[in-house]
């Protein structure tokens, strides 16, 4: 065994390493494992280049954006419902039914009897989710 003593006597000279940047078996959360990822699919984004940023290695990126495709990481955010207005409306026919009145509407290939007294906004959503699945 050689002792670091024995080589500085000797002329020689101490070799001192010195670690930088983050220790190993560091914790990603899904969220920042989302950014990194987010950051890679960018357009003109390189990800040796994000990894350098996030202090990682590049085949880490690929491994969590492999991940994501699969669905193994973070899980993505509900995507927000936008309600369109309806530009024409849909066709109604009143039919009469066995003693009570109803309305027909036929919608996108869809017909819908309403019921005397059916909700108005229920209706609303119901028309608007026949017209929605149609297009």
């Amino acid at each position: 065994m050689v002792d670091v003593n024995d080589d500085a006597k000797a002329g020689g000279y101490r070799r001192l390493e010195m670690l930088t940047g983050p220790g190993r078996r560091r914790k990603w959360s899904d969220d920042d494992k989302a950014k990194v990822v987010a950051q890679t699919l960018e357009p003109g984004a390189v990800v040796a280049e994000v990894a350098r940023r996030w202090q990682i290695c590049p085949q880490q990126v690929f491994t969590w954006r492999r991940e994501m495709r699969a669905g193994i990481g973070a899980p993505l955010d509900f995507v927000p419902v936008v309600v369109e207005t309806i530009a024409s409306k849909p066709e109604a026919t009143v039919t009469p039914a066995r003693g009570t009145p109803a309305i027909e509407v036929k919608l996108a290939g869809a017909v819908l009897r309403v019921a005397p007294g059916t909700d108005a906004e229920l209706l609303t959503m119901v028309l608007r989710a026949i017209r929605a699945s149609a297009a």
